[in-house]
């Protein structure tokens, strides 16, 4: 890849020092795979033969999995119910040398699962049919928030960065928030977030990753143009008094909105060809915290990025980059 600095060089050969702690809402993420038959007699629908089931990390689990395929240490903190699937997503972590002490079990709380019916045979592309969300119901327990409080304070406190992924389902509650900032401040650590729907309530972090939806959706502008993008990103960066906002806008690339005024807009790397945009926001959100922790600097932080989220959008499902295919697609050498 041309346009390779020898910042973007340096960062990557600094992934593997750095420790991110990633607090968040750990989802599993099942993938149910059918073959077409026939049409139902009951109603106008697909009849799948089943063929196999796999159950990947996602969410913040996601995040977590793509830090640790980068080749950092990662420290996931989150909640599980005591249920299949929070036995799946431990038995995932541990599968993968993730440590699992900043896990957290609430009894009677229901694991997010998300699960996609995948149509096709092996030779042919698989297709999303339908997708079935179990979601818990509720605030968190006020002793589960205590543990998750309680877990920040020891397995944070000599960290590089902490991000934040919020998937809507309450991990991250206001005095989680709190002490997330807390912690921050003390160990010199950047704090990232991807929040899909409360982004404005994660004020005064290093930066924060939405899309190009969110951004219309938080700011109430139209996002049809550059010109648009950067009316909007500039009014959400004030709101958010963050240091930086990476905008992910899809097939048109990113945008990367900073304090001191500099915007940068990165076309998409590789193809516009997308095959499945499952968790690619983890990715970036992960490559760009990493990189930020490596003390990069945020333009060429945002390029590592962009080159990340555009390998894993060529993949199937919720998928990570790791440190080699990275390093293979900056053109580096094909070393860990």
């Amino acid at each position: 890849m041309s346009g390779v600095t020898r910042g973007m060089r340096d960062t990557v050969a600094a992934f593997g020092a750095r420790t991110v702690v990633v607090i968040g809402d750990l989802i599993a993420d099942e993938y149910l795979f059918g073959k077409p038959t026939r049409i139902s007699r009951e109603a106008p629908v697909l009849i799948l033969r089943f063929s196999e089931r796999e159950v990947r990390l996602g969410g913040a689990a996601n995040a977590a999995h793509n830090v640790h395929a980068l080749g950092a240490r990662v420290i996931p903190i989150g909640v599980i119910g005591r249920d299949g699937a929070g036995e799946e997503l431990l038995a995932l972590f541990r599968a993968t040398s993730i440590p699992t002490d900043g896990l957290v079990t609430e009894a009677g709380r229901m694991t997010p699962v998300k699960t996609r019916i995948m149509a096709g045979g092996y030779q042919a592309t698989r297709q999303q049919v339908v997708r079935l969300d179990r979601e818990p119901a509720g605030d968190l327990m006020p002793t589960t928030e205590d543990a998750l409080l309680s877990r920040l304070t020891t397995l944070a406190a000599r960290v590089d960065a902490i991000l934040v992924s919020d998937y809507g389902y309450g991990t991250v509650t206001p005095r989680v928030f709190e002490r997330v900032k807390t912690i921050a401040r003390r160990a010199n650590a950047i704090v990232t977030v991807d929040s899909r729907y409360q982004l404005p309530r994660f004020t005064s972090t290093t930066a924060a990753t939405p899309n190009e939806a969110e951004l219309a959706e938080l700011t109430g502008m139209p996002v049809d143009d550059e010109l648009a993008v950067e009316k909007a990103g500039r009014q959400l960066l004030e709101r958010l008094d963050a240091r930086m906002l990476l905008v992910t806008r899809g097939s048109r690339g990113m945008a990367l909105f900073e304090r001191d005024g500099a915007t940068t807009f990165i076309p998409i790397h590789g193809t516009d060809e997308i095959a499945d945009v499952t968790g690619a926001g983890d990715t970036v959100i992960s490559t760009f915290t990493l990189a930020l922790a490596c003390r990069a600097a945020p333009a060429e932080a945002a390029a590592l990025a962009n080159v990340a989220g555009g390998i894993v959008v060529m993949k199937r499902g919720t998928a990570t980059i790791s440190h080699p295919e990275l390093r293979g697609a900056l053109g580096l050498d094909a070393g860990p």
